[in-house]
């Protein structure tokens, strides 16, 4: 398999007074291209002090993050910028959609950042949305969306630009049972059709132990988990 993405011997302190603080300590490990990697750990694990890493929107204390073999902290902020904007896509467990906006909207906001035309950033956004489902709740603003709904536009959101990695941070922690796991079919198929690399932040053992690989976080060391009783 291809690899994609990176990290060699990643550490993150944090300094407070006369007190040291190691969150991530000498991580070492990588992703292939159309790969699904979850990371699990304790609340106050560095979880997501290590998707930040990852997505340039924090500097390492120590190490490298290298994408597509290029150490993304040697680029310069619009050099990063344009990464996370280009190669990245983001989810997170409490959707962050713009209020103000509708799905169609909130969907085509990264393209039109990204300086793409309105008319194409709309007819982008309303395929996007057909994938996921609700091309016929595009006029619809989140507060009329169901919580399902609004994470399947956050992950239309995500993946309009069609990203190489998406970094989901626990992506089905505030849904249902049911509506989780159409969360993760649905990640699951466009992971296929689309051949996205999906780093997935979860306490939900059972959706980790459903994605290619998975690692606990403990004291700041990553080691591979053992999921085959669940």
């Amino acid at each position: 398999m291809e690899e994609l993405l990176s990290c060699v011997s990643l550490s993150k302190e944090y300094n407070e007074a006369e007190n040291s603080v190691t969150v991530l300590n000498k991580l070492n490990f990588a992703i292939n291209r159309a790969e699904q990697v979850a990371i699990v750990g304790s609340s106050g694990s560095g979880k997501s002090t290590l998707l930040h890493l990852l997505g340039a929107l924090d500097k390492p204390s120590e190490g490298e993050v290298l994408f597509e073999g290029k150490n993304i902290f040697e680029f310069s902020q619009r050099q990063q910028a344009q990464f996370r904007n280009q190669s990245l896509g983001f989810v997170y467990q409490f959707h962050h959609l713009l209020p103000e906006f509708n799905a169609l909207e909130n969907v085509a906001m990264p393209l039109m950042i990204g300086k793409v035309s309105i008319k194409d950033s709309n007819q982008r956004a309303m395929a996007m949305l057909e994938k996921v489902g609700l091309e016929n709740r595009a006029l619809h603003k989140p507060a009329e969306l169901s919580g399902g709904e609004r994470q399947r536009v956050a992950i239309a959101r995500a993946l309009v630009t069609e990203p190489k990695l998406i970094l989901a941070d626990e992506p089905t922690g505030n849904l249902d049972q049911k509506t989780g796991e159409s969360i993760y079919q649905l990640l699951n198929d466009l992971r296929i059709h689309m051949q996205t690399s999906f780093v997935v932040v979860t306490h939900d053992i059972k959706l980790a132990s459903r994605l290619d690989r998975s690692f606990n976080l403990v004291e700041g060391t990553l080691t591979t988990s053992d999921m085959s009783g669940f």
